[in-house]
């Protein structure tokens, strides 16, 4: 059994070689729908890598509490839409003190989305977003610092005039070499000093995280008042198994300092810091089913290709097979001679389709800057869908040869 396994595998290649031309047009048509589904897939995976990687790096154990700005009432004497109060300094700070659940929290607010930063004679364009932060905050958000120091509690209480800029507001301002942190900017119209710069996050969708400055909370309640200001309030839980028991808490809590009373619905929202990952990566979904279906029927159109290669293979070897048989070959052995063929052509197709797959899927990982992915689940479907597109495209052919009479075969020119 393995003798005839390995002489069918042997006039398989030297089949293979006589037609080089053909085969391996064969095998890019082959290669190019392995590449595509491989590709494409392992270029998913790379997206689906960088969110989750980045969105744990943002806090993916961390919620939000925010307030929920318009509500219907449902019952009651009114249907009509209901306005709720901002949170305010003193519901934020008191949750901030009451929560005991392991966790860090921290307060925020907006001071302005239109801040110029100058330094000296240089200075940025007029977008510049200026928040009021706690100690806390960094940890919540995600941010770290790549030069200098945060806030201490002395800074964030009493409103103290530093700063902490994002790393392209300090290459707007600053020249390449230069030190900012020990030196004084202005934000709007009082001086700052530079305590700290903030690690390079880029951009998404649109918006730049490295254009903004963080203030004290306490100087920005002192220096940029708005009416009706609202706090935000970011939670971040120490064990991020325990994250819903850590929502759980912190929603009880709020609806008390709220005045929320039982039954009704809340005035305020809370959010999680990896529900946008979790979204995108859902509507990803859609994409890989889309590219799988590309791939399919790229791989659909090689196999007829393969299937017209083996016919024709067929009939130019009409004779060979007569003097095969003449000399004993039986119909199974024939059969098992083009099956062979046409597994041996599709396998080298898909081999070269998963390694260009794999390379060009992973260029969009070098430019995500992710980690090399090789999507092993993804190699073992081709390599699967190249054997059963082998079969498929042999089958008819391998028949047909199976089934030539001897003497006809022999007489055939």
């Amino acid at each position: 059994m393995k003798l005839h396994i390995r002489e069918n595998i042997r006039i398989s290649v030297e089949s293979i070689r006589s037609h080089l031309l053909r085969t391996i047009l064969t095998v890019m048509i082959i290669s190019f729908g392995i590449m595509a589904l491989i590709g494409i897939l392992t270029a998913i995976e790379s997206v689906k890598f960088f969110l989750v990687d980045n969105f744990t790096m943002m806090g993916a154990n961390t919620f939000s509490i925010r307030n929920r700005e318009m509500m219907i009432q449902i019952g009651g004497r009114s249907n009509e839409p209901r306005m709720n109060k901002s949170i305010t300094y003193d519901q934020a700070m008191w949750f901030k003190e009451e929560f005991d659940f392991p966790a860090n929290v921290s307060v925020s607010t907006y001071a302005t989305h239109t801040a110029t930063i100058k330094y000296k004679s240089e200075k940025t364009n007029p977008n510049v977003q200026v928040q009021g932060a706690d100690e806390n905050y960094l940890a919540t958000a995600g941010l770290e610092i790549g030069k200098g120091r945060n806030f201490n509690e002395n800074e964030v209480y009493y409103g103290a005039h530093v700063v902490i800029l994002g790393s392209e507001v300090e290459k707007d301002i600053f020249k390449a070499n230069e030190d900012p942190v020990g030196k004084y900017v202005s934000v709007g119209p009082g001086k700052y000093l530079v305590i700290g710069v903030l690690k390079e996050k880029g951009s998404s969708m649109g918006f730049s995280g490295d254009r903004r400055a963080l203030l004290p909370l306490g100087n920005v309640l002192q220096y940029f008042p708005r009416p009706d200001r609202t706090f935000g309030i970011d939670v971040a839980a120490q064990d991020p198994v325990k994250m819903d028991q850590c929502i759980g808490e912190a929603t009880g809590l709020f609806r008390i300092i709220r005045g929320d009373r039982p039954g009704e619905e809340q005035t305020f929202e809370i959010t999680r810091s990896d529900s946008l990952a979790a979204m995108l990566t859902e509507n990803i979904k859609y994409v890989t089913l889309a590219a799988t279906f590309i791939g399919l029927i790229t791989l659909l159109g090689a196999a007829i290709g393969l299937m017209n290669i083996m016919l024709v293979s067929v009939t130019e070897r009409t004779l060979e097979i007569g003097i095969r048989k003449a000399m004993g070959a039986t119909k199974r052995t024939i059969r098992n001679q083009f099956l062979v063929e046409a597994i041996v052509i599709a396998q080298f197709g898909g081999i070269l389709g998963i390694i260009f797959g794999i390379v060009i899927g992973n260029v969009l990982s070098m430019i995500l800057k992710t980690s090399f992915i090789v999507p092993w689940g993804w190699i073992l479907l081709g390599v699967t869908l190249c054997f059963v597109v082998a079969l498929i495209s042999g089958i008819i052919p391998a028949n047909k040869a199976a089934r030539l009479d001897p003497i006809e075969s022999l007489r055939y020119e």
